[in-house]
């Protein structure tokens, strides 16, 4: 047994300390940033937020509602051929909209042979999510070595670990970004079932500094409950962070509406869910336990406001540090522990 006696720290552990800022109003804050990735000539500019590839959160309605502020969507891989050229051909859908996309793919042979059929017909996709809920096995490393060599100008996202050896290995392997973060999620029940995972502000710590060192980025995925997170998020180093509960039960989350009692409800779970595995894989077997729940969120409407309140938090965490630009929030931030982070004398 190895055991590790330094305190690692999650969002909720936190506060960021305010400096001397310059900038006036946030709407001076520039939020767009741009990412250059060392086996392209591709550079992306956008804003950082990423869509998680939960059937509910990345759909083809998220991204394109997304897009308008440029924001990035992984988009869930139980999509056919046929849905991913429907949504090609949609008038509504600018083609640039695949800079803002990546389509997502599991390491089995029925997962490779729908992700060569999809990139196949649609060449300009430029992002792949090479997405497991274990990133740590002999079997994921070859996998990223495997699509890194047959696809050797787009972009990798691979994850998820936590530890920043492996984020470095992943990164010499072939990925472009890191997905950082296990158990994390809302709708996430890996630690109690399993007893694994890492606190996500100690994970970006320490991930994101191994990322850099090679030339690599990580995205924060899990943890995130309301604005604030994203300052911190963004504080501690990640390059992108990724969002699914927040961006639930809208318009354009996926699962079923429902109404109960006159109000309505959208139907929200995790991707190892006992809901998920009877959707996909026909049920559970029998040497698996579930790691997901299933709960019904309140029907928000549009994800408009949802993004707008996102984006304005962040805005005014870079005002509080002095950082104009999104890029310069990292080295303007300072933490401090806390015992209480908020009032929550009114829930």
């Amino acid at each position: 047994m190895l055991e590790q006696n330094e305190l690692k720290l999650d969002f909720k552990d936190v506060l960021i300390v305010p400096k001397t800022s310059q900038i006036k109003s946030r709407n001076d804050v520039v939020l767009n940033t741009s990412l250059k990735f060392s086996n392209t000539s591709f550079t992306w500019d956008g804003i950082p937020i990423m869509a998680a590839n939960m059937d509910t959160i990345g759909t083809f309605e998220m991204a394109i509602e997304l897009y308008k502020h440029k924001i990035f969507t992984c988009i869930h891989k139980h999509y056919s051929v046929t849905d991913w050229l429907n949504f090609y051909s949609n008038p509504n859908v600018d083609n640039n909209i695949f800079n803002y996309i990546a389509i997502t793919c599991g390491i089995t042979e029925k997962d490779l042979l729908l992700l060569s059929e999809i990139i196949d017909k649609l060449p300009q996709i430029n992002f792949i999510s090479l997405d497991v809920a274990n990133g740590y096995t002999e079997d994921f490393m070859n996998s990223v070595k495997h699509i890194r060599q047959k696809y050797p100008t787009k972009i990798i996202i691979a994850g998820t670990v936590v530890t920043p050896e492996i984020t470095k290995e992943l990164i010499l392997n072939g990925a472009n970004i890191v997905r950082i973060g296990i158990g994390g999620g809302s709708v996430c029940t890996t630690r109690k079932k399993t007893g694994v995972g890492y606190p996500q502000l100690s994970a970006i710590l320490e991930c994101a500094d191994a990322a850099h060192q090679v030339n690599g980025y990580i995205v924060s995925d899990g943890g995130c409950t309301c604005p604030g997170d994203f300052g911190k998020a963004f504080g501690a180093g990640a390059d992108f962070v990724m969002i699914g509960g927040l961006l639930s039960g809208h318009k354009e989350s996926g699962g079923n509406l429902i109404e109960r009692d006159g109000q309505l409800f959208k139907q929200f779970y995790g991707m190892a869910s006992q809901t998920a595995m009877d959707k996909y894989n026909n049920g559970k077997s029998n040497y698996k336990t579930d790691e997901g729940k299933t709960v019904l969120i309140p029907y928000k409407g549009p994800v408009e406001n949802t993004i707008l309140d996102i984006l304005g938090g962040i805005r005014s965490t870079c005002t509080y540090v002095g950082a104009k630009h999104l890029y310069e929030l990292h080295s303007k931030t300072t933490f401090i522990r806390v015992s209480q982070q908020l009032n929550n004398f009114f829930n």
